[in-house]
């Protein structure tokens, strides 16, 4: 599991702790011989925290420009997301952290997963930089309607 699924996991589970909503993320183990769906999942009786989220991560540091879907998803994943949020009832939500170097501050941008499906069926490239700025940053308020903004 990586840092930043783990720290996800936490937040999102203190979050619901915090404020007494019935929900829980976990992530779901990978296996070598299977594709997985989404890197975590909510599941909740109330329908704004019933959840699939992709999670990527970017390092400014290295100069890349955008969150590229050629680049950064693998092979059909993005179709194989959308068909299980189609099939599940789940909310799909992608969520990115930029990471700008050590010792500097992290944000984890939350992109409705609706953007990601209009961008990429619109053959756009994938997110630059300073567009995934513009979407809610998780670490600072986390409230049910940000998954649809």
């Amino acid at each position: 599991m990586s840092r930043f699924e783990s720290e996800l996991v936490h937040l999102l589970n203190s979050f619901f702790v915090e404020n007494d909503i019935r929900a829980v993320a976990y992530r779901i183990r990978q296996s070598m011989f299977t594709s997985q769906v989404a890197d975590v999942l909510v599941d909740s009786p109330l329908k704004e925290y019933y959840l699939a989220i992709e999670c990527k991560s970017v390092s400014l540091s290295t100069g890349v420009k955008a969150l590229y879907f050629s680049q950064h998803f693998a092979k059909n994943q993005i179709e194989r997301m959308e068909e299980f949020l189609k099939l599940s009832g789940r909310t799909g939500v992608l969520m990115v952290e930029l990471r700008e170097g050590k010792g500097r501050p992290r944000r984890i941008c939350v992109v409705p997963w609706k953007n990601v499906m209009r961008k990429f069926l619109s053959n756009e490239v994938g997110f630059y930089i300073g567009e995934l700025q513009t979407y809610p940053d998780l670490k600072k308020h986390i409230h049910p309607g940000m998954w649809y903004e």
